[in-house]
């Protein structure tokens, strides 16, 4: 951290206490806490965090205001245009683009890990059948620790690579045999001869009876999907994730915990809530009634997938996204799935809107990667799977720059004490 150049003046009852206020290379001002205590007695108040920087990082930066995601300083939007995801997570995780040689062992490393140890499928048995794949993964996961012994010592650098590997490699794995699991069909096993995201299709959607061509359209729609969510900064999943890692916890106890987090409705559920709202529409010719919904402020509806929480001009990844939603509906048609005909046409009606453009309330990338996922033929308990192992990479990115990071401390968040004070015990037959 460079050093401080300016103070902020913090006076109470009288006294004041200087705070050093630090710079980054973009974005806000922070000021320096870490003393307050120690200073004045107090602690500062921030429920969801949302005004604190728990840490600095080199990884993803994003610009709310202008709609803007950077992943070491390239726009998400180049790198979802021009690159694919296994160079993304190079990017990620090692901090430059990769030159040829550096991109093929890379991808060499990660497919040469895409098998699971042979007994974890007993894990997956284990399971009831109507089990939902998230709560699959989540124990999946975490039982990695029990199999690969030889890369869960975080104070040794190799280990740590290993384990990075074996996570980004194992877990479109995980997630696909989750999913043959629900439906009742037998697992397939990934190949090498085949990239990232075709093995993931291929691993979804073959049986043993015959085979599955991965169309080129959906692979590289599917490669974008995993490259616009990589990584997002320090939301709630990336935190939990370094929380669970300042105890010293294994890797794969701790991206295990960021899958559990995305797993909440309000973080990683956004796409399947989208189509689950498409869905209640039902029909095209009920779209008139329902942007009038959203339109009444007294009414409770929203529409879901317009609009972000971080983004208050437009999401950086949508267009990118929209482009590929736009080629696969082109490829499998809409004429015959009505949740399909009611995204597209409610799409088009929300952009002619002037009170959704006034509003900024413009499609994300939550409804057309819902969109595509429905197309591909997934159900929405997959969406979240899907969001978990393409976020794998940025979780890992963040795990990695923290157990690095020399000013690494357990989290220990602070509290607003509202109950009883000090009272003695009362025997239970003077109650």
């Amino acid at each position: 951290m460079a050093e401080s150049t300016k103070n902020a003046t913090l006076t109470i009852d009288g006294t004041s206490y200087d705070l050093p206020i630090y710079s980054g290379t973009v974005g806000p001002d922070v000021i320096d806490i870490r003393k307050l205590y120690a200073q004045t007695g107090l602690f500062t108040y921030d429920p969801g965090f949302t005004s604190t920087a728990a840490c600095d990082s080199t990884i993803t930066y994003i610009d709310g205001g202008k709609g803007e995601l950077l992943h070491r300083g390239y726009p998400i939007d180049q790198l979802a245009g021009k690159s694919h995801y296994l160079e993304v997570c190079y990017l990620l995780l090692y901090g430059e683009l990769p030159s040829p040689e550096q991109l093929e062992d890379f991808e060499s490393r990660v497919t040469n890990h895409t098998m699971l140890h042979e007994q974890m499928m007993n894990f997956f048995r284990g399971f009831r059948r109507d089990a939902h794949p998230m709560a699959v993964m989540v124990g999946v996961v975490g039982a990695m620790s029990a199999f690969y012994h030889d890369s869960t010592d975080i104070a040794d650098p190799w280990q740590r690579e290993v384990a990075s590997i074996r996570l980004i490699a194992k877990m479109p794995t995980i997630a696909a045999m989750a999913y043959k699991y629900t439906i009742g069909q037998p697992f397939v096993y990934p190949r090498n001869d085949i990239d990232y995201a075709s093995n993931f299709l291929r691993m979804c959607f073959a049986v043993p009876a015959e085979d599955y061509q991965v169309n080129p359209i959906l692979s590289r729609a599917m490669d974008r999907i995993f490259t616009l969510h990589a990584d997002h900064e320090q939301n709630a999943s990336t935190s939990t994730v370094r929380l669970a890692s300042s105890s010293g916890a294994n890797p794969f106890a701790c991206i295990a915990a960021g899958v559990a987090c995305l797993w909440g409705p309000a973080h990683g559920g956004a796409n399947q809530a989208c189509l689950e709202m498409l869905q209640e529409i039902g029909s095209v010719d009920r779209i008139p009634e329902y942007i009038a919904r959203a339109k009444d402020k007294d009414d409770p509806f929203r529409l879901m997938g317009f609009g972000h929480r971080v983004y208050k001009n437009f999401d950086p990844r949508a267009k990118v996204m929209k482009q590929s939603a736009d080629e696969v509906l082109d490829l499998l048609g809409v004429e015959n799935n009505p949740v399909l005909q009611v995204a597209k046409e409610l799409e088009k009606a929300a952009l002619a809107d002037p009170y959704f453009a006034d509003k900024k309330l413009f499609p994300n990338v939550d409804f057309y990667s819902g969109i595509i996922l429905e197309a591909m033929g997934f159900p929405t308990s997959m969406f979240t799977p899907i969001f978990a192992l393409s976020r794998t990479v940025g979780w890992i990115s963040q795990w990695k720059e923290m157990i690095s990071d020399p000013q690494m401390k357990i989290g220990r968040p602070r509290q607003l004490y509202q109950g009883e004070t000090l009272r003695d015990y009362s025997d239970i037959e003077n109650r």
